[in-house]
């Protein structure tokens, strides 16, 4: 008889809070959601979780409560979808963006010709670039999403990656999910915006937007998923948490975007539009044009309180 036996491997670890290698979990939607096609137009996915193409929609006409309604369903499921070469005006990425809400403005971007639409260049304007982040969750009420349209896209480079905070949340251990559980955080602007503006320039914004907290963990208010609702950006600290507890904390559920498998990434075209979930995901403008022009025009869509 041949005994085998397992050879003996020398001492190794891999330390406690570093990403996890191997098999992700990928769940698109809630368990037990009702997933149904969609009739008023063509959906091709861009990815297992996240993202989605829509054919066969015109946004510059008004939307028919039906399709309003099948979109705002591959919104939930899709998290950001797309709309190719669809070149709106300004008034008729408002009335797009309206179907979902009330408007909001931000008095620390730049504006187009329109007020309520943001209008991000690069070459003008320095801006949110280079970071994983959610818009404004510096505010009691952090934005629902955003309409994004390039006016001008560069010869080559200028995508925009999406990531499912919620596929993110799933993959956390379970060790980690329960030290975050009923965790708030601390947000404030000043972190993020201080990259690119002047100390002049914000002080007078810090009175209208003081430091707000929100859960670590977030529940999305219409699928009823946990996603994780810290950034890189706005994000500074985890109440009741030391210091270094705190730090060490948000850099591992930071670098939880960071994995392939919960992203999309976005090739633009002048005039195409994306729509994205902002209660589910973060995003990333990948800085790599230099030194070519990118103008983006945002609209942004007002949200409710974070539980």
């Amino acid at each position: 008889m041949t005994l085998t036996t397992t050879p003996a491997l020398r001492g190794h670890r891999i330390p406690a809070d570093g990403l996890y290698e191997g098999p992700r979990v990928l769940q698109r939607v809630p368990q037990g959601w009702d997933e149904r096609p969609y009739e008023l137009f063509e959906l091709v996915p861009r990815s297992r979780v996240i993202g989605a193409e829509i054919h066969g929609v015109d946004l510059s006409r008004p939307l028919a409560p039906a399709l309003r309604a099948e979109l705002d369903r591959a919104l939930l499921e899709w998290k950001v979808l797309f709309f190719r070469e669809q070149h709106l005006t300004s008034r008729q990425q408002r009335a797009f963006a309206g179907h979902w809400g009330e408007l909001e403005t931000n008095p620390l971007l730049a504006t187009g010709d329109d007020p309520e639409v943001a209008r991000l260049d690069r070459t003008a304007v320095p801006t949110f670039e280079n970071v994983w982040h959610a818009d404004v969750t510096f505010r009691e009420r952090p934005a629902l999403g955003a309409v994004l349209q390039l006016r001008e896209v560069p010869p080559v480079g200028g995508d925009t990656l999406w990531a499912d905070m919620a596929a993110a949340y799933d993959n956390l251990s379970e060790e980690v999910k329960e030290r975050i559980e009923g965790a708030r955080a601390v947000h404030d602007f000043i972190p993020g915006f201080s990259r690119f503006y002047p100390p002049e320039r914000l002080a007078p914004h810090q009175e209208r937007f003081p430091p707000v907290e929100h859960p670590v963990v977030r529940r999305h208010p219409a699928t009823g998923r946990r996603t994780i609702f810290v950034n890189a950006s706005f994000t500074t600290r985890i109440v009741g948490f030391a210091q270094e507890e705190s730090d060490r904390l948000l850099r591992l559920l930071f670098q939880q975007a960071h994995a392939p498998e919960f992203q999309v990434r976005y090739s633009w075209r002048a005039g195409d539009v994306a729509f994205w979930d902002n209660r589910a995901t973060q995003h990333y403008a990948v800085n790599d044009y230099a030194p070519h022009r990118r103008v983006a025009e945002r609209v942004a869509v007002a949200g409710d309180r974070p539980h």
